[in-house]
C-alpha cells in the first residue's frame, strides 16, 4: 500500500484552554498484551502514569490452527478485566483497546472480540497490518528527527513485521509482512535453532523483503525499530557495554554488533538465552528469530546500524486519541526541548545554566583537539551544562549527586542512553571529586567514554567557576595552550567588576584540567596579570 501525506500537527486551542488528557491504551499483540495510561498533553507530550503487561501469548499456533486457542483467549480476558479496571481506578477519561496480527488472522477473532465486550466492557478494534504500520509512524515521528532524509520505521510483534518508509516526513510507503517472531520460530526455529534452520529463516524472508524496501530509494536510510525484539536488542547490547539504562529510548546499535549478538544467541541453550543480561526471559524462545529479521532489513537497506524506539503502536494510539498529530522536528529539536522542559520541571536557575553552557562551548571550542573531543561531545557539553545544577530540586548538600540520579531517570529525548549516561556522570563531577573507577557506574564504561567524560567535566567545572557569583560577570574566555602552562583569560562584560570572584572559582576548580593535560592551569584576567588564590599567597 502507498500513501502520500504529510503528517502534521493541525492547529489545537492553547494550553491555558485545553488541560492534558489522561487516556488508556491496551495493545492485545501475537506475544502480549500491554496497556500504557498517561497524561497526553495538547501538544503532544506523553507522561506516563502506569503500565501493567500480559503473556498469554495469542498468536501460538494460529498459523498452524488458524484460531486462537481456548487457554490464550481464557488469559488474555482475565488480563484485560484487569487491565479495565486499572484504567479506571487511574482516573482514565478515555480507554482505547486494539488488537493485531493474531486476533487479525483468527478465523474466531469474532467470538473473541464478542467475548471481551461481554465478560470485560471493553470494545476491541482490530487492526490492518498498514493501521500498525501509520500508528508506529506517528510514535516515531513524535520522538525521532526524521522529518528531513529518508526513513523506515519497523515494528516487529509475535505475528507480523510493520514498515512505514518516509521521506523527508512523508510516508511513501506503508507495509505488513507476516515476519513476527512467535509466528517464525514455531514454523521455522522451534526451541532449539540449529544453524542450517536459521540460514533457512534467512532466505524465506529475503524474497518479501526485496518487494517491500525498495533499495534505490532506501539505501542507507535512518532505520527505527519499535517492539519487544528492539527493546532486548538495546538491552543486551547496554549491559555488554557495562551501560545500565532505564529506558533504551534512541539507543543505536551498530549493525556489526547485531550480526554478533545474533549469531551467538542461535548457539545458545534456550536456558542459557533465558540468562542473558540485558534479555528477558520470556523472550528469550523468540529472540532469535526477531533479531534474524532485523539482520535481514539491515541488510536489505545497507544500513550501519539500527535506532531503537522505546515507543510503539500504544504512543501511537495515546497520540491518535487525543488528536494530536506530531510537528515534523527540526534537527536537534526534540532534545533541546525535552532538556528544557526537564531543566523547568526541576526549576533551575535559568540563566546561570545558560552562562554556563555559553562558556562552556568557548572552551570546549578552544581545546577540542587538544583534548580529542568531537562535535559529538560538544552536544554533550552542552547538555551537562544546562542540567548540572538540577539536584538542587532535591537539596544544595550534595546537589550534584541529585543532578545525577535525576537526569539518569529522567526521560530525555533525542539522545542515547549513552549519551545520558556521560551527561549524568559529568554533573556528577562537576562539583566534588574527580571521576574515579571506585564510582561503579564510571567503571563500569569503557576506556574511551570515561576519558571523554573526564575531559568534558573538567570544562564544565572551570565554566561553572567562572560564574562563582551567578551574575554572568564573564562576558568570554581566551585559551592559550603554551609549552609550560595552559592559560584561560578571562574577559568581562561591561559593568562586570574585577572578576576576582570569578577567576578563584575557576581556579579551585582547574586542577583536572591540568592533571588531563600535563601542564598548570593558569586564570588571568583581562590585563593579562596571572590570579594567584589566595590561599596560594594571593591578595
Amino acid at each position: 500500500m502507498t500513501r502520500r501525506a504529510r503528517v502534521k500537527r493541525p492547529a489545537v486551542p492553547s494550553a491555558r484552554r485545553r488541560a492534558d488528557q489522561r487516556i488508556a491504551a491496551i495493545d492485545i499483540g501475537s506475544n502480549s498484551i500491554r496497556q500504557i495510561i498517561a497524561d497526553v498533553s495538547p501538544q503532544g507530550s506523553i507522561r506516563v502514569i502506569d503500565e501493567m503487561k500480559a503473556s498469554p501469548r495469542l498468536g501460538a499456533g494460529v498459523a498452524e490452527t488458524g484460531a486462537l486457542s481456548e487457554s490464550a483467549m481464557g488469559q488474555a480476558l482475565d488480563a484485560l478485566g484487569r487491565m479495565a479496571k486499572l484504567a479506571t481506578h487511574s482516573g482514565a477519561k478515555r480507554l482505547e483497546v486494539v488488537a493485531t496480527s493474531a486476533v487479525r488472522e483468527a478465523s474466531n477473532a469474532p467470538d473473541f472480540v464478542a467475548r471481551a465486550k461481554r465478560v470485560t466492557g471493553l470494545r476491541v478494534r482490530i487492526l490492518s497490518g498498514e493501521e500498525e504500520a501509520m500508528l508506529a509512524f506517528r510514535s516515531a515521528l513524535a520522538h525521532f528527527e526524521i522529518g528531513t532524509g529518508r526513513a523506515v520505521v519497523m515494528d516487529i510483534g509475535g505475528g507480523s513485521l510493520e514498515l512505514a518508509l518516509s521521506a523527508d516526513g512523508l510516508l511513501e510507503r506503508l507495509t505488513s509482512l507476516p515476519f513476527g517472531a512467535l509466528r517464525l520460530t514455531e514454523e521455522f526455529l522451534g526451541t532449539t535453532p540449529r544453524q542450517k534452520d536459521v540460514e533457512r529463516l534467512r532466505k524465506h524472508i529475503r524474497p518479501d523483503l526485496r518487494k517491500a524496501l525498495p533499495i534505490r530509494d532506501w539505501r542507507g536510510a535512518t532505520v527505527i525499530g519499535s517492539g519487544g525484539t528492539f527493546t532486548n536488542l538495546a538491552g543486551i547490547y547496554l549491559a555488554r557495554r557495562g551501560l545500565e539504562a532505564r529506558s533504551p529510548q534512541g539507543t543505536r546499535i551498530p549493525r556489526a554488533e547485531l550480526l554478533h549478538i545474533l549469531e551467538w544467541l542461535a548457539e545458545l541453550t534456550p536456558a542459557e538465552r533465558a540468562s542473558v543480561p540485558g534479555l528477558s526471559p520470556a523472550r528469550a524462545d523468540i529472540i532469535v528469530a526477531g533479531l534474524t529479521v532485523v539482520a535481514e532489513v539491515l541488510s536489505r537497506l545497507e544500513a550501519s546500524e539500527v535506532q531503537v524506539s522505546a515507543y510503539g503502536i500504544r504512543e501511537g494510539i495515546l497520540l491518535d486519541a487525543a488528536r494530536v498529530r506530531p510537528a515534523i522536528a527540526d534537527r536537534g529539536e526534540a532534545r533541546a526541548r525535552s532538556i528544557r522542559e526537564f531543566a523547568e520541571r526541576c526549576h533551575y536557575e535559568q540563566p546561570h545554566a545558560e552562562q554556563v553552557q555559553r562558556v562552556a562551548l568557548q572552551l570546549f571550542d578552544a581545546t577540542a583537539k587538544r583534548l580529542q573531543l568531537t562535535g559529538d561531545d560538544r552536544q554533550i557539553l552542552a547538555d551537562a551544562a544546562l542540567l548540572h545544577d538540577v539536584g538542587y530540586h532535591i537539596s544544595y548538600d550534595k546537589h550534584h549527586k541529585h543532578s545525577y540520579h535525576l537526569i539518569t531517570h529522567a526521560e530525555l529525548l533525542g539522545m542515547s542512553p549513552e549519551e545520558k549516561t556521560m551527561i549524568a556522570l559529568i554533573a556528577r563531577y562537576h562539583r566534588g571529586s574527580d571521576p574515579k573507577k571506585k564510582h561503579e557506574a564510571f567503571a563500569a564504561l569503557d576506556a574511551d567514554i570515561q576519558r571523554r567524560i573526564s575531559a568534558l567535566t573538567a570544562l564544565l567545572r572551570i565554566a561553572d567557576g567562572l560564574d562563582r557569583g551567578h551574575i554572568g560577570a564573564v562576558a568570554a574566555v581566551k585559551v592559550r595552550w603554551g609549552p609550560r602552562v595552559v592559560r584561560i583569560a578571562a574577559m568581562p562584560r561591561r559593568g562586570g567588576g574585577n572578576l576576582r570572584l570569578e577567576l578563584w572559582g575557576a581556579a579551585r576548580k582547574s586542577a583536572l584540567l591540568g592533571a588531563l593535560a600535563g601542564l598548570p592551569v593558569e586564570l588571568t584576567g583581562p590585563d593579562g596579570t596571572p590570579f594567584v588564590p589566595p590561599e596560594l599567597g594571593g591578595d
